[in-house]
């Protein structure tokens, strides 16, 4: 596979929030964002935290909504928690999502409305492996020419149903964190491998202390590398289920930070 280039990512992760006196320690909440537009009052926290990631994505490109719009830009959604709030919700009552097994179409269709993007999209559903398979796809749709662009979307909400992962303390790391988190690629050189394997039973256990942010965690890598802003090579990985997934660029990705690039 044809390597992808990087040209910005915008990452907001709930472990550079201050929580205050009180917080629970198992929980770092990126907190309630403000709908900042009357046809957004009814939107959950996921669409807008997944809107502000974009927005964070376009400020470190340096260009505008316009840039993004259209349908040679696609778009690749993944999640691992998408179901857990909405069917809370729907069990319990008051919520706003009215077709629950929806709930993982909301937040890419909300960013397509918003930022008018028209072009081929998909949902994986899963932790990190799913996230490395969203950039994979996305690279695909660039190297088949079907796109111009493609935006890998993730976001993970945890505090509406802290409670029900805490009931799964084997397979679910301690604190949880809240993030959401945009990708933009462009076509680029190099090659791409994505590798998967099983592990032993027990072999995926999160050690005790190690953040969770299910499939948010491989664009907080991106994040990192982009911020050491060092020449070395980039490679991903990410355990779910069992499945230990990881994605290597045999090349360095170009990067273009406000029209600039740099390698």
């Amino acid at each position: 596979m044809r390597a992808p280039a990087i040209r910005a990512v915008g990452f907001l992760s709930g472990a550079e929030v201050d929580s205050g006196a009180g917080a629970d320690p198992a929980l770092r909440s990126l907190g309630h964002p403000a709908p900042g537009a009357e046809r957004l009052r009814r939107a959950s926290r996921e669409c807008l935290l997944a809107l502000a990631a974009v927005e964070a994505m376009l400020e470190d490109a340096g260009v505008d909504r316009a840039a993004i719009a259209g349908d040679r830009t696609a778009l690749v959604y993944a999640t691992a928690a998408c179901y857990a709030a909405s069917n809370r919700s729907f069990i319990e009552g008051g919520g706003t999502l009215h077709f629950a097994l929806t709930a993982p179409a909301v937040v890419p269709a909300q960013v397509s409305i918003e930022f008018a993007v028209t072009g081929p999209y998909a949902i994986l559903i899963g932790g990190p492996p799913a996230t490395l398979r969203a950039i994979w796809h996305a690279a695909d749709l660039l190297e088949r020419g079907v796109a111009d662009r493609a935006l890998v979307l993730t976001a993970e909400t945890f505090e509406e149903c802290a409670d029900l992962h805490a009931r799964a303390r084997r397979l679910v790391g301690r604190p949880l964190v809240e993030a959401a988190g945009c990708l933009w690629l462009e076509p680029g050189d190099g090659e791409l491998i994505l590798a998967s394997r099983r592990r032993a039973r027990g072999a995926g256990r999160r050690p005790a202390g190690a953040e969770e942010m299910f499939g948010c965690a491989p664009l907080r890598g991106i994040s990192r590398w982009r911020r050491r802003g060092r020449d070395e090579p980039l490679e991903l990985s990410g355990t779910w289920r069992g499945e230990e997934a990881t994605l290597t660029w045999r090349a360095h990705p170009a990067i273009e930070v406000g029209g600039r690039r740099s390698a």
